[in-house]
């Protein structure tokens, strides 16, 4: 029999790994209520038809399908298999696929729900996605992200106000060094069309959206590859190389789209949000002007942002952006909505990278009695009972075995305290309380024992 193995891009995760995962699951939890947004779920399975056509042609490429069950031949395109055409078959033996993002699912989830729901909607979600993409370092073909989004109105009080969430989340944390960068997708529709080529946003967003992994020469070939013109490409390198800061950068981008309506209305869309964040002030992070952040998604329409961790080679840690229409492909017209992302698994990496995860983490169990026989792990039962009913993690170990091995097995879970109760404590009603990291000991009846804890409250 071969040894058990599980699909590549996927992970197990062990107790000590998963309390640092919930470390970040909670901190984001906690500022996105702060902020107002409840949580929802939606299923791990979509409709092929909601999630097809929704990311691009890349995107699709990458949504994982779920093999219809039952006698599916019996309903399948066998003219398709027969004329090797391999999509249309596929298409007709698979109805569901695996959620590629939470965005999507939220906006059909809006347009399912909408009689149960009150605009302008804010929500939160934190679920697994998953990708057909190659597995590397920071990117995962099983992931979670965390969402949060706001649908059903315009104001660009909601883009600085998911500014702050990225903020307050990443310096909770205890990231000292990162930047949020911002575009708008008007700027972008704005600069396509100075260029002269309207009918090619798309293939020219998604390829220079590709400026940090392939730099610019890597996105010149690409728009050759798409057939944009020369002189359109021309006119697109200085935003591939244009620099400086926030007001200069907008400055002279707005020159360029100057003749574009939409160009302009995207100006002055992210000179608010930047004039009022700079107003409110940030407390860790820094927020940059991109001209070249594309953000392949083709249902981005307004601004749209890109978190990174400086000196940690690990790429976008968060994302998102404003999505102007993306219900009415359910047939909601007309509800905006934005929101952002935070991807888990690389912010975990980037913490663990930069050794910021609280050491106190590793220790759930604050104290261990140990076990010297019947009598003793009864009467240690009880008092367990009184102490967990004072909300403080304890446990007994479960068998008579040797101290050092009962004292290897605290070590290990990194359980500070340990609970000596033999002959002696029990003719006393007393405990004796070994600190594990000094070796020092000391006597407590069990209310003494309930008011240390609590007073030293982990």
């Amino acid at each position: 029999m071969s040894k058990p193995s599980i699909p590549k891009g996927t992970r197990d995760f062990l107790p000590q790994v998963m309390v640092k995962r919930n470390y970040i699951f909670d901190t984001i939890k906690s500022v996105f209520q702060t902020f107002g947004y409840l949580p929802i779920e939606t299923p791990t399975m979509e409709k092929t038809e909601t999630l097809m056509g929704k990311y691009g042609e890349e995107g699709d490429r990458l949504i994982f399908k779920v093999l219809n069950s039952g006698e599916f031949l019996n309903k399948s395109n066998k003219e398709a298999f027969t004329d090797n055409n391999s999509i249309r078959f596929a298409n007709s033996i698979v109805e569901k696929a695996l959620r590629y993002d939470l965005t999507v699912p939220f906006a059909r989830f809006v347009v399912q729900n909408r009689n149960e729901i009150d605009l302008p909607f804010k929500r939160y979600q934190i679920q697994p996605v998953w990708r057909a993409d190659r597995p590397q370092r920071g990117r995962y073909r099983e992931f979670y992200q965390c969402d949060v989004d706001v649908v059903g109105s315009e104001s660009l009080l909601y883009e600085v106000e998911l500014i702050q969430i990225f903020d307050k989340v990443l310096s909770s944390l205890k990231l000292e060094d990162f930047t949020i960068k911002i575009n708008n997708r008007k700027i972008l529709s704005g600069l396509v069309e100075v260029v002269g080529e309207s009918d090619k946003l798309i293939p020219i967003t998604v390829a220079i959206d590709k400026l940090d992994k392939i730099g610019e020469e890597g996105v010149v070939k690409e728009l050759r590859e798409k057939e944009v013109s020369e002189s359109a490409i021309e006119k697109l390198k200085p935003i591939l190389t244009i620099s400086g800061s926030n007001e200069n950068l907008l400055e002279a981008v707005s020159l360029i789209v100057s003749s574009s309506e939409i160009g302009v209305k995207g100006i002055e869309e992210l000179t608010e949000v930047l004039e009022m964040v700079k107003s409110l002030g940030l407390d860790k992070a820094k927020l940059e002007f991109d001209p070249s952040l594309a953000r392949g998604l083709n249902y981005y329409t307004g601004a749209i942002f890109e978190v990174k961790a400086n000196n940690v080679n690990i790429g976008s840690i968060c994302g998102g952006g404003r999505y102007d229409d993306l219900t009415s492909i359910f047939g909601m017209k007309d509800l905006s909505g934005v929101g952002v992302s935070f991807g888990a698994d690389r912010i975990f990496d980037v913490l663990e990278e930069l050794d910021l995860f609280p050491k106190e983490l590793l220790s759930s169990t604050q104290l261990m009695f140990a076990n010297f026989g019947k009598l003793e792990a009864k009467q240690s039962m009880k008092w367990l009972k009184e102490l967990r009913a004072h909300g403080i993690p304890s446990e007994i170990y479960p068998d008579n075995s040797k101290m050092k091995k009962q004292m290897t097995y605290a070590n290990n879970k990194n359980i500070p305290f340990v609970a000596l109760v033999g002959e002696n404590e029990l003719a006393n009603n007393s405990i004796t309380l070994k600190n594990m990291e000094t070796g020092d000991q000391n006597s407590y009846t069990i209310k003494e024992l309930v008011i240390f804890f609590n007073a030293t409250r982990f």
